[in-house]
């Protein structure tokens, strides 16, 4: 079976803050954005070549609010030291400080952060298994 493109598509109160979040901190691409389509305004990061990718819109005169938990994750799995140190470093000089994690375990071997939304990014020192 061939992998599975996949999108996780989700509405935000600003695109502005999660770009700086998911491409400066995180380090993905502006893989596209949008305005004005069928009302709504967006942006899409991700990797190139990698068969995911985030898109972010947003619906002037519709308001969505926070994350509705502190326990709503995205993971990513970095099992070289090295590029996880890095990782984490561009997360915190791009003015993303770690948060601790509403589950212990992410924090034993990774480092959560909240994106404007206050959803919550672990980067996990582990390998996907």
């Amino acid at each position: 079976m061939q992998p599975l493109t996949i999108r996780v598509a989700r509405p935000s109160d600003n695109l502005d803050a999660l770009r700086q979040f998911y491409c400066g901190g995180l380090g993905l691409d502006l893989l596209y954005e949008f305005a004005g389509h069928d009302g709504f305004d967006g942006i899409m990061v991700g990797q190139r070549g990698v068969p995911y990718h985030f898109e972010f819109t947003k619906k002037a005169g519709h308001p969505v609010g926070r994350a509705p938990t502190e326990d709503n994750l995205i993971v990513f799995y970095i099992p070289d030291q090295t590029e996880w140190n890095a990782s984490v470093a561009r997360m915190v000089s791009s003015g993303f400080p770690p948060v601790p994690a509403f589950n212990p375990y992410w924090d034993r071997n990774g480092k959560t952060f909240e994106d404007p939304d206050g959803y919550r990014v672990v980067l996990q020192h582990a390998a996907w298994d």
